[in-house]
């Protein structure tokens, strides 16, 4: 990959995690709707924006030949319909802990996926890493030996984020479709089970009722999920997997400075031990990508 592509790819990535971590703190502002009603809706407000997108872009051919490709190729549709569930499940993790106080511990699913990531790039895709890798790798490390060593164990929305996320991508790196229009094609197959949970969810209703929140609040949402999630599947395209997966360090600390500023979750010092050194991590990224820029 040459300098151009990989720098627009870390431009995408840099964007799609501030984005993200902005939406933790967006979700307060939907009150009275629960985490679920806001991933439904979320999803519906998202299809219009996808495939507006998508046409803007010229890639409606594109997206109806994926979808016919899949009606003929069961293989295909398995891999589509995997990659939209385990998308869905990040999307609704992600719209739900805010709520309930649990952002924190998605932040630290964050900060392990970028070294899952790395694993993936060096061992599945065989890349080679740069020694400024590695070295922010062993930082991260410290700070992950550190959680275990004073918890003994990872919460489950760690878990969920920190295994699930892995093989969406390799999945998706399957598919010979262009990733904007794949994402569209995850969103359109998620949306009967959005319109069936708002259907059968009291609190969604509140959506009709509230001028405010039907008409501004939960539209803006998926237009800024609709740009959020193109800017970061486009730049999973664009770098090598391990670039790609230590870049993913920078959401998680912004998660951390929403939740900790935003939302009124609490950072012990304890647990200094264990952010701290992986934002060295970041810092150590930051330079490698900055180095490697300069030396294409």
């Amino acid at each position: 990959m040459n300098s151009s592509v990989v720098g627009r790819g870390i431009a995408l990535s840099v964007a799609a995690s501030a984005l993200f971590a902005l939406f933790a703190a967006y979700t307060r502002l939907l009150s009275p709707l629960g985490g679920v009603d806001i991933f439904a809706w979320r999803i519906v407000w998202t299809v219009p924006g996808a495939l507006l997108l998508v046409a803007w872009r010229s890639r409606l051919p594109q997206l109806r030949d994926l979808l016919v490709q899949a009606s003929r190729a069961p293989r295909l549709a398995f891999k589509l319909v995997t990659c939209a569930a385990l998308m869905g499940s990040q999307l609704l993790l992600f719209m739900w802990a805010p709520l309930h106080g649990h952002m924190l511990e998605v932040s630290l699913g964050y900060f392990l996926l970028p070294l899952s990531m790395v694993l993936v790039g060096r061992f599945y895709y065989r890349e080679e890493l740069a020694r400024l890798q590695w070295l922010a790798v062993a930082c991260a490390a410290i700070g992950v030996a550190h959680e275990l060593r004073a918890t003994h164990a990872f919460s489950w929305p760690t878990l969920v984020v920190v295994l699930g996320y892995p093989p969406y991508f390799v999945v998706r790196r399957t598919i010979a479709s262009d990733s904007l229009v794949t994402f569209a094609t995850e969103v359109l197959l998620l949306l009967p089970a959005a319109i069936w949970l708002i259907a059968t969810s009291a609190t969604a209703h509140a959506a009709f009722h509230l001028p405010v929140l039907g008409a501004l609040l939960l539209p803006g949402l998926g237009a800024l999920s609709t740009i959020a999630l193109a800017c970061y599947l486009k730049a999973s395209r664009l770098m090598p997997m391990a670039l790609f997966g230590i870049l993913g360090y920078v959401e998680p600390v912004l998660i951390v400075l929403v939740s900790v500023l935003l939302l009124g979750e609490t950072l012990r010092a304890g647990q200094l031990a264990t952010y701290v050194p992986i934002w060295f991590a970041v810092a150590i990224t930051a330079a490698h990508a900055v180095l490697l820029l300069r030396s294409r």
